[in-house]
């Protein structure tokens, strides 16, 4: 195993992390900018205004998007040990 080989891994598991997460977080941001957005309109500043949509909406997001984040790591993780004795040499 040289150096190339330990980048490209990294890079394939920073990809599936990305891809993994990616979808919560962009949820995330979405409905925390249109709360905050809300907030500034209406001059609401109620601390658990804030976090309990965000909450919802992320898990709403993990909920919908499983089975695709689910196929996304275990292609890794086939790719990855099918990939070991090729490594190993």
């Amino acid at each position: 195993m040289n150096q190339d080989t330990i980048a490209e891994i990294t890079a394939q598991t920073f990809r599936v992390v990305l891809l993994a997460s990616g979808p919560a977080l962009v949820v995330s941001l979405v409905v925390g900018l249109l709360i905050g957005l809300f907030q500034t309109i209406t001059q609401i500043q109620e601390f658990t205004l804030t976090f309990v949509p965000k909450i919802i909406a992320t898990f709403l997001c993990i909920f919908v998007m499983s089975p695709w984040i689910t196929k996304v790591m275990v292609e890794y993780t086939r790719g990855l040990i099918t990939s070991i004795p090729s490594l190993i040499r």
